[in-house]
């Protein structure tokens, strides 16, 4: 029952908290490039206005993958504060994406065609960083349940820094900021056309951004995970890796697509494996 509350939670308040936490990711970026920068608030303004405009889509369907894309996000989320298994989880967010990028590829545009294939090269280059973090944190609390991690005494990030460090440098990638913002930027100024959103207009632009902000509090609440065992660090681990993130996007020009793919994947297979194999022989060799 308790599990039941806590999705219902997710599903009520998430898009209030994602809201604010991209007010004040703009606020604070603003003041990092010498600006006053708009109201915390603004962007709910910003959806808003967005649900006012009238509804034209190049093609029909993309509003039913606009949809598709919030519900399965917010289902996701939901199986994640309601204590779920991991694994399903991950699942369900790579589904949840996959909708994204069919919306793209709805709209007859070339722009909008190289925003979807950019979208899906992100998927494959977090993708295995991520069934990893999973991974890890399975061998180092012995549950794939997220109840299970988040109730563990156990220092999970102690035991997996390598695979915590991996987990933080994808997370970059999925929240779509630079340099790894290839797919789609929040900068106005990096592009005219705007990626995978590209042929969005109206309130079903305005479900994508919502569904943006279920996603945040998602990948925050994976951040969670890893200091489970308190959660007074755990607060202040998510707002460092928050802020941390924010200076990264501020500092750093987008990358190639080539880069970002490489990169991960060679996070993934070194540092995580190494982590992984340490982990196993310090268990004298019982998974």
């Amino acid at each position: 029952m308790i599990n039941i509350v806590w999705a219902i939670i997710f599903v009520l308040v998430a898009p209030i908290v994602g809201g604010l936490i991209a007010g004040i990711d703009r606020k604070i970026t603003a003041h990092m490039q010498g600006r006053v920068g708009p109201s915390i608030l603004q962007p709910f303004w910003d959806v808003g206005k967005l649900f006012e405009k009238e509804h034209a889509v190049v093609n029909e369907t993309q509003i039913f993958y606009a949809i598709c894309y919030v519900i399965f996000m917010a289902f996701t989320g939901a199986l994640f504060f309601a204590g779920g298994d991991l694994l399903l989880v991950i699942f369900a967010l790579t589904l949840a994406q996959v909708f994204l990028v069919l919306g793209a590829f709805a709209a007859n545009s070339p722009y909008s065609y190289v925003g979807a294939e950019r979208e899906l090269l992100q998927i494959m280059a977090y993708e295995p960083m991520v069934i990893l973090a999973a991974v890890g944190m399975f061998v180092a609390t012995k549950s794939f349940n997220v109840s299970d991690i988040a109730a563990s005494t156990t220092p999970v990030v102690l035991l997996i820094p390598g695979i915590f460090l991996g987990f933080l440098y994808v997370l970059t990638i999925k929240l779509r900021k630079s340099p790894f913002d290839i797919s789609t930027s929040h900068h106005a100024h990096q592009e005219i056309v705007k990626g995978v959103t590209t042929e969005f207009s109206g309130p079903s632009l305005g479900l994508i951004e919502i569904t943006h902000w279920y996603e945040t509090v998602l990948l925050l609440g994976f951040v969670w995970l890893f200091f489970g065992f308190n959660p007074l660090i755990a607060v202040i681990a998510v707002i460092v890796v928050y802020l941390l993130e924010i200076l990264i996007d501020n500092t750093n020009a987008r990358v190639r697509w080539q880069m970002a793919v490489k990169s991960s994947w060679l996070i993934a297979l070194v540092v995580s494996m190494i982590n992984l194999a340490a982990l196993y022989f310090l268990n004298g060799g019982v998974s």
